[in-house]
C-alpha cells in the first residue's frame, strides 16, 4: 500500500472464526490486525487479477489452437475456471 495514496477508513464485520484467525496471524507476525487485513485483501486482489489474466491467456490459446484435442482441453479448463470443479 503506497502511503501517498492516502488512507480510507472502512468498517468490516468478520465472523468470529475469521476474526480469531486474523488476530492469531497478527500476533504471530508481530503486527496489527489491520495490517494483516490489508495484506490479505491485497493478495486476494492480486490473485483475482492473476486468475483473470490466466482466463484471457487461455481464450487466446483457444482461438489460436488448431488441434481438436487441445481445444477440448482448453475448453474444459476454461469451464473449471468459470464454474468451478
Amino acid at each position: 500500500m503506497a502511503e501517498s495514496e492516502g488512507i480510507v477508513r472502512q468498517t468490516v464485520s468478520l465472523p468470529p472464526r475469521l476474526a480469531s484467525q486474523v488476530k492469531a496471524l497478527a500476533k504471530s507476525g508481530r503486527t496489527s490486525a489491520n495490517r494483516v487485513l490489508v495484506e490479505l485483501i491485497e493478495s486476494g486482489l492480486e490473485a483475482r487479477d492473476a486468475e483473470k489474466e490466466r482466463f484471457f491467456a487461455l481464450t487466446d490459446r483457444l482461438a489460436e489452437s488448431k488441434s481438436a484435442a487441445e481445444r477440448r482441453r482448453i475448453k474444459n479448463e476454461l469451464a473449471r475456471l468459470t464454474f468451478g470443479d
